[in-house]
């Protein structure tokens, strides 16, 4: 890294570190984190999905996919299938996982307006393109 040059990787790290506390405090007296209700939506949206599927949508390693699987299945709002074959397994939620959904959303529409309120809707707008091109830039470049 050269003299004055920020890196790239601390500074998106650092910001979605902070945003990610904000939805973290907002979902704690339900009992996720955000990045347990993203998946939640993302299972939402799309219905049952593989796992490679899931781990690709929401941009997580397996792993860390599979640790936060394991949690919302014991909470009974996601279930785990087997798949087309024995390495396969599908994911979907249940209505339990559903009505969590329904739950979140006041709670996540109260911070996003508190965020919106901070960073104005145009400049967020902004941010969200050029952060959606630096996902699809990082994924050529490597």
């Amino acid at each position: 890294m050269r003299k004055g040059e920020e890196c790239a990787c601390t500074c998106v790290r650092r910001a979605a570190r902070v945003v990610t506390q904000l939805y973290d405090e907002v979902f704690r007296p339900m009992g996720y984190r955000a990045t347990q209700i993203s998946i939640l939506e993302i299972l939402a949206q799309l219905g049952p999905v593989t796992l490679t599927e899931l781990a690709e949508k929401s941009v997580t390693d397996r792993t860390t996919l599979t640790r936060n699987l394991k949690l919302l299945h014991k909470k009974g709002v996601v279930c785990l299938e087997p798949g087309r074959d024995r390495r396969e397994r599908k994911v979907c939620m249940t209505k339990r996982g559903m009505d969590v959904v329904k739950a979140a959303h006041p709670r996540w529409a109260a911070v996003q307006k508190r965020l919106m309120a901070q960073v104005g809707r145009s400049r967020f707008r902004r941010m969200s393109d050029d952060l959606t091109w630096m996902v699809t830039a990082a994924r050529r470049c490597c």
